[in-house]
Protein backbone atom coordinates (compact mmCIF):
# COMPACT_ATOMS: atom_id res chain seq x y z
CA UNK A 1 0.00 0.00 0.00
CA UNK A 2 2.91 2.69 0.69
CA UNK A 3 3.97 1.64 -2.65
CA UNK A 4 1.04 3.47 -4.49
CA UNK A 5 0.94 6.41 -2.12
CA UNK A 6 4.89 7.28 -2.07
CA UNK A 7 5.16 8.10 -6.43
CA UNK A 8 1.55 9.90 -6.11
CA UNK A 9 3.99 12.09 -3.08
CA UNK A 10 6.45 12.68 -5.21
CA UNK A 11 4.80 13.54 -8.42
CA UNK A 12 2.62 15.89 -6.19
CA UNK A 13 6.06 17.69 -5.02
CA UNK A 14 7.64 17.34 -8.37
CA UNK A 15 5.00 19.09 -9.91
CA UNK A 16 4.80 21.87 -6.69
CA UNK A 17 8.86 22.41 -7.45
CA UNK A 18 7.90 23.01 -11.00
CA UNK A 19 4.83 25.63 -10.46
CA UNK A 20 7.65 27.09 -7.55
CA UNK A 21 10.70 27.34 -9.78
CA UNK A 22 8.66 29.07 -12.48
CA UNK A 23 7.07 31.55 -10.27
CA UNK A 24 10.31 32.43 -9.10
CA UNK A 25 12.12 32.89 -12.68
CA UNK A 26 9.19 34.74 -13.45
CA UNK A 27 9.07 37.00 -10.75
CA UNK A 28 12.95 37.60 -11.09
CA UNK A 29 12.47 38.80 -14.49
CA UNK A 30 9.64 41.45 -13.65
CA UNK A 31 10.93 44.44 -12.53
CA UNK A 32 14.17 43.99 -14.02
CA UNK A 33 12.51 42.74 -17.68
CA UNK A 34 10.03 45.89 -17.56
CA UNK A 35 12.71 47.86 -17.02
CA UNK A 36 14.89 46.36 -19.89
CA UNK A 37 12.63 46.56 -22.36
CA UNK A 38 11.20 50.37 -21.26
CA UNK A 39 14.97 51.66 -21.61
CA UNK A 40 16.57 49.49 -24.67
CA UNK A 41 13.36 48.67 -26.68
CA UNK A 42 10.70 51.46 -26.23
CA UNK A 43 13.31 53.98 -26.33
CA UNK A 44 14.71 52.71 -29.60
CA UNK A 45 10.67 52.34 -30.95
CA UNK A 46 9.88 55.92 -30.05
CA UNK A 47 12.64 57.56 -32.29
CA UNK A 48 11.52 55.38 -34.62
CA UNK A 49 7.89 56.66 -34.78
CA UNK A 50 8.77 60.09 -34.22
CA UNK A 51 10.47 60.34 -37.46
CA UNK A 52 6.88 59.43 -38.78
CA UNK A 53 4.65 61.66 -39.80
CA UNK A 54 2.05 61.31 -36.95
CA UNK A 55 -0.47 60.97 -39.90
CA UNK A 56 1.54 57.41 -41.29
CA UNK A 57 1.28 56.05 -37.51
CA UNK A 58 -2.03 54.04 -38.65
CA UNK A 59 -0.43 52.64 -41.68
CA UNK A 60 1.30 48.77 -41.33
CA UNK A 61 3.56 49.37 -44.15
CA UNK A 62 5.13 52.57 -42.39
CA UNK A 63 5.11 51.17 -38.79
CA UNK A 64 5.61 47.70 -39.68
CA UNK A 65 9.53 47.50 -39.62
CA UNK A 66 9.43 49.38 -36.62
CA UNK A 67 7.05 47.43 -34.66
CA UNK A 68 8.82 44.00 -35.54
CA UNK A 69 12.04 45.75 -34.23
CA UNK A 70 10.14 46.69 -31.04
CA UNK A 71 8.91 42.67 -30.53
CA UNK A 72 12.11 40.81 -31.46
CA UNK A 73 13.59 43.19 -28.60
CA UNK A 74 11.35 42.38 -26.03
CA UNK A 75 12.33 38.42 -27.45
CA UNK A 76 16.03 39.09 -27.36
CA UNK A 77 15.99 41.00 -23.88
CA UNK A 78 13.63 37.78 -22.08
CA UNK A 79 15.84 35.17 -23.95
CA UNK A 80 19.08 37.00 -22.39
CA UNK A 81 17.35 37.04 -19.16
CA UNK A 82 16.39 33.64 -19.26
CA UNK A 83 12.90 34.93 -19.15
CA UNK A 84 9.52 33.44 -20.21
CA UNK A 85 8.02 35.24 -23.44
CA UNK A 86 5.76 36.34 -24.24
CA UNK A 87 5.09 36.96 -20.70
CA UNK A 88 2.55 39.60 -18.63
CA UNK A 89 5.38 42.08 -18.56
CA UNK A 90 5.02 42.00 -22.47
CA UNK A 91 1.18 41.73 -22.66
CA UNK A 92 1.04 44.99 -20.48
CA UNK A 93 3.67 46.67 -22.05
CA UNK A 94 2.63 46.43 -25.67
CA UNK A 95 -0.64 47.43 -24.45
CA UNK A 96 0.46 50.38 -23.40
CA UNK A 97 2.24 50.87 -26.54
CA UNK A 98 -0.85 50.76 -28.38
CA UNK A 99 -2.77 52.69 -26.18
CA UNK A 100 0.14 55.55 -27.05
CA UNK A 101 0.65 54.84 -30.50
CA UNK A 102 -2.33 53.34 -31.96
CA UNK A 103 -5.48 54.18 -30.24
CA UNK A 104 -7.08 56.31 -33.41
CA UNK A 105 -6.37 53.34 -35.89
CA UNK A 106 -9.29 51.27 -37.58
CA UNK A 107 -9.45 47.58 -36.10
CA UNK A 108 -7.71 46.41 -39.76
CA UNK A 109 -4.33 47.94 -38.94
CA UNK A 110 -5.08 49.89 -42.49
CA UNK A 111 -5.35 53.42 -43.55
CA UNK A 112 -8.80 54.07 -44.62
CA UNK A 113 -8.70 56.26 -47.79
CA UNK A 114 -10.79 56.03 -51.09
CA UNK A 115 -9.53 53.72 -53.49
CA UNK A 116 -7.69 54.60 -56.80
CA UNK A 117 -9.69 56.46 -59.11
CA UNK A 118 -8.71 53.46 -61.70
CA UNK A 119 -10.85 51.07 -59.51
CA UNK A 120 -13.52 53.64 -58.79
CA UNK A 121 -14.23 54.94 -62.35
CA UNK A 122 -16.15 51.67 -63.16
CA UNK A 123 -18.08 51.50 -60.36
CA UNK A 124 -19.74 55.26 -61.14
CA UNK A 125 -19.73 55.06 -64.27
CA UNK A 126 -20.94 51.75 -65.10
CA UNK A 127 -24.39 52.31 -63.49
CA UNK A 128 -24.86 55.55 -65.24
CA UNK A 129 -24.31 54.13 -68.80
CA UNK A 130 -27.28 51.34 -67.73
CA UNK A 131 -29.29 53.77 -66.31
CA UNK A 132 -29.20 56.00 -69.56
CA UNK A 133 -29.34 52.77 -71.83
CA UNK A 134 -32.42 51.25 -70.36
CA UNK A 135 -33.98 54.89 -70.15
CA UNK A 136 -33.35 55.31 -74.11
CA UNK A 137 -34.46 51.65 -74.69
CA UNK A 138 -37.64 52.22 -72.93
CA UNK A 139 -38.18 55.43 -74.59
CA UNK A 140 -37.66 53.08 -78.31
CA UNK A 141 -39.65 50.65 -77.53
CA UNK A 142 -42.83 52.81 -76.54
CA UNK A 143 -42.80 54.85 -79.32
CA UNK A 144 -42.16 52.03 -81.23
CA UNK A 145 -45.68 49.78 -80.15
CA UNK A 146 -47.40 53.19 -80.65
CA UNK A 147 -47.73 52.80 -84.13
CA UNK A 148 -48.57 48.74 -84.07
CA UNK A 149 -51.79 49.75 -81.97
Amino acid sequence: MATHTTPVFSKQVLIWLVVAWQSVSVLACGGTYEYAIEEFCLEKFKLDMEELDQHHWCSWEDTVEPYCELTNCTYLIALKMDCFWPNRAVDEFFIRVHKHYFHDCAPTGRLLRDPPNRILGPFIVVPILVTLLMTALVVWRSKRSEGMV
